[in-house]
């Protein structure tokens, strides 16, 4: 009696037949024929390459896998198309083929029917059911969207994608001239020898001092309380996400509570004290990024903003991934806005340079650190930037993903109820459509009909921006009217018009093309019927209540406050409220939710880093940065001379000549010019009192926090000595300052007395001064 067949057997068999019409094979178990093997297809070929693999390794004979390699290539002479097999035959061949597949399909069928019945019995008798399933059934999304979060870290690198356009040479005479022009001969005050410093994020300059491995930031995950807050609070679908947060060390509040007074102050010359008690403070770095920026030296912006992201790398290291798109990082907590901040600062930056794959990876971590919220509004970026770098697959990802989530969770943001991403749904899939050379673009146009109905206000944006020419009879239709400002609307259809003006402002290029005005034109014109006889849209409902969530609104304000120069017109659609309401550029707009912020409670228990300053270690500090005990005499009776100096300065006279020689030539002068005019009182502040770019508080500002003003250097001084042994202590504590060039002292000194300041006892020859200069760091 013949053997029963496997079911890879039976398989192979089923193929054999349509393939080349020969009989299946009956197995034998007393025969000592080995069945005819066929070449497989499909899974079917990788189930063989494993059992073939396993074999010798389970015992079985080396001549099996022989056999099946000459039965293969014995079956690749056979028809393999449905062109090549006789229609007849090939009628003859499929029908117990069919017969089997459907037999097949009846039991299915029937095993599912009893499943179900089952199932809908024990959901009556254990109604506690539901919820597992739903949990299990949100898991799973939540695994998908994971996939699409994951970051490529080899598309985090700006410079690699500048290569591929302008070649390597370009790409370095480019940031030769940046490094000149921007002062990149200027010496770093305390700055070690450095090495090769790895990063995922950025590429470390080798002028970057070296960074200890945490530098007062450490990251921990939130507790199962913690997180389970979140989710009640929130009703957050995400059970599986890994939440995140970082925290500061004592010394590094300390830093950050200096650097609020130096914010409060106005004065964005104190922020220059402050980077060199901590050289990579996240908060000083994206200030003076800002600084930088409002003066158009862009590079110098760059590099600040670089350093901000190296910071807080070097917290997630051993912890954090960005590559899994499962880790969130807790919005709430202003230890982790500087982080969001940094990203949102990248995303814009690496646009206007014309990396826009990198500005999409970098937009894609920005949103996988908190996708229901979207607190930076990076899903505005990211419908253009997606389309511009050739990611629009991953667009209809993301769109599907969420277009087919049937619960409505509040204070979640829904990417398929924006109007610029069903825009961009319509791009993506007219440019897949075109790439598949096929004439016909259905999908896409129903694609843009939809988001055409559902909102409407986009169209004659668009149309104005890349002069496209509408019908009048739609041109003065209700719902196509133009709104500049939020006067009369309802909070969520401001909200609306805003989003409508910001994508035909930011993606009018992606629609100027001949092919997409032709067809925006078309498929304009042909929804007036559908236009009238529409009342009412699934997906602009499901917008308007969306964005009926205070918290979701704030999302979209803090994306147009943070880039303010761009979109400046768009702020009357801002509650006055909001924009009145009193902000710092380091924390713009903080949520409504937060559960900490810059204020006493936070600086509790924070190290007072400017309290007590010995003036041993100021003599020594001193003495290692100007060796020439001549010149450092001159250098301390300038500072004594000038109290208006002493007063800004509680690092001492160290920290005036730190500050002298990391300071750019022209504000150096300014400061020059002020002494030289008597006004010795006035410090180092800028003149005309000009305070800092962000719209930061100044002077008669009622809600601030209230921290204590920056002790003066006297008080350092009033203060008794450290005993001999904590001295000894804070001897092994103090970092390493690098002696200053000889020649950058004198030029100091040659600009406040022009020359004449130095005396003939420490005159020194070129050489000599040449060759201690080799001591200094350049």
């Amino acid at each position: 009696m013949p053997a029963r067949i496997n079911k890879r057997q039976q398989r192979e068999q089923e193929e054999l037949l349509a393939l080349g019409n020969q009989p299946a094979v009956a197995v034998d178990a007393n025969s000592e024929e080995e069945p005819a093997l066929i070449a497989p297809s499909g899974f079917a070929a990788l189930s063989n390459a494993e059992d073939d693999h396993d074999g010798p390794e389970s015992g079985d004979e080396t001549s099996k896998p022989t056999k099946a390699k000459k039965a293969r290539n014995s079956a690749s002479d056979a028809p393999t198309s449905p062109q090549q097999v006789k229609p007849a035959e090939a009628t003859k061949l499929q029908q117990p083929k069919s017969k089997k597949k459907g037999k097949g399909k009846e039991k299915k069928k029937d095993g599912l029917d009893d499943l179900d019945t089952a199932l809908a019995e024990l959901s009556q008798k254990y109604p506690e059911l539901q919820s597992v399933a739903a949990s299990s059934s949100s898991a799973t999304r939540n695994a998908s969207l994971a996939s699409l979060l994951s970051v490529s870290v080899s598309n985090l690198d700006a410079e690699s994608e500048m290569r591929k356009f302008f070649g390597a040479r370009a790409v370095i005479a480019a940031k030769s001239s940046e490094t000149s022009s921007s002062g990149g001969s200027k010496k770093r005050r305390g700055v070690a020898p450095t090495q090769t410093q790895r990063s995922q994020l950025t590429r470390p300059h080798p002028s970057w001092s070296m960074i200890k491995q945490r530098e007062g930031l450490s990251s921990r995950p939130l507790t199962d309380e913690e997180v389970q807050q979140k989710i009640t609070d929130r009703n957050s679908p995400a059970a599986g996400d890994k939440w995140w947060t970082v925290e500061y060390s004592k010394r590094y509040k300390g830093v950050t509570k200096t650097f609020m007074q130096a914010v409060l102050s106005g004065d964005p010359e104190a922020l220059w004290r402050v980077l060199q008690k901590l050289p990579w403070h996240g908060d000083t770095l994206l200030q003076l990024a800002e600084v930088y920026r409002h003066q158009e030296e862009y590079s110098q912006a760059v590099e600040y903003v670089d350093r901000a992201l190296f910071s807080y790398e070097r917290a997630f290291l051993g912890s954090y991934s960005f590559t899994n798109g499962l880790n969130r990082l807790d919005f709430n907590r202003v230890e982790n806005r500087p982080f969001f901040l940094a990203l949102h600062r990248q995303v814009t930056d690496l646009q206007r340079r014309g990396c826009i794959r990198t500005a999409f990876e970098f937009g894609r971590l920005l949103y996988s650190l908190e996708p229901w919220t979207d607190p930076h509004g990076v899903l505005l970026h990211l419908d253009f930037v997606s389309i511009k770098s050739g990611m629009g697959q991953w667009l209809l990802d993301v769109y599907a993903e969420f277009a087919g989530a049937k619960t409505v969770f509040e204070d979640h943001l829904n990417p398929s109820a924006l109007p610029g991403w069903a825009y961009a749904r319509a791009l993506a899939l007219f440019a897949r459509e075109k790439a598949g050379g096929g004439q016909s673009v259905g999908s896409s146009t129903d694609a843009l009909k939809q988001a055409m109905l559902a909102f409407p206000e986009v169209v004659p944006l668009l149309a104005d921006k890349c002069d496209i020419s509408l019908s009048p009879e739609l041109r003065g239709h209700r719902a196509l009217r133009i709104q500049t400002d939020g006067i009369g609307l309802s909070p969520a259809q401001s909200v609306l018009h805003l989003l409508s003006h910001l994508y035909a402002q930011r993606s009018a290029p992606l629609w100027k093309s001949a092919s997409h005005m032709k067809w925006f034109e078309s498929t304009a014109n042909g929804i007036q019927q559908s236009l009238n006889a529409q009342r009412s849209n699934p997906t602009r409902e499901r917008f308007l209540q969306m964005y009926a969530s205070t918290t979701l609104r704030y999302s979209v304000y803090r994306h147009i406050i943070v880039l303010e120069q761009s979109f400046r017109n768009l702020t009357p659609f801002i509650p006055r409220s909001v924009l009145l309401a009193k902000q710092l550029a380091c924390d713009p707009l903080p949520p409504l939710t937060a559960s900490s912020e810059y204020n006493d409670v936070f600086f509790a228990g924070a190290e007072e880093i400017f309290s007590v300053r010995p003036r041993r270690r100021d003599a020594r500090a001193l003495e290692r940065l100007i060796p020439d005990a001549g010149v450092r005499a001159q250098i301390e009776a300038l500072f004594d001379a000038n109290p208006g100096l002493a007063g800004q300065l509680p690092g001492g006279v160290v920290q005036f000549v730190q500050m002298m020689a990391e300071m750019p030539d022209e504000a150096l002068d300014d400061m020059m010019l002020g002494l030289a005019m008597g006004d010795r009182e006035g410090g180092v502040g800028v003149p005309g009192g000009g305070g800092m770019p962000g719209g930061l508080p100044m002077e008669g500002d009622d809600d601030v926090p209230d921290v204590e003003p920056m002790p003066p250097r006297g008080a350092a001084d009033a203060l008794p000595d450290e005993d001999e042994n904590e001295e000894d202590e804070d001897e092994d504590e103090e970092e390493y300052i690098a002696p200053m060039p000889i020649r950058v002292v004198r030029n100091l000194l040659n600009r406040f007395w022009g020359g004449g300041g130095a005396t003939a006892d420490n005159d020194e020859s070129d050489s000599d001064a040449e060759e201690r200069d080799h001591d200094g760091v350049d």
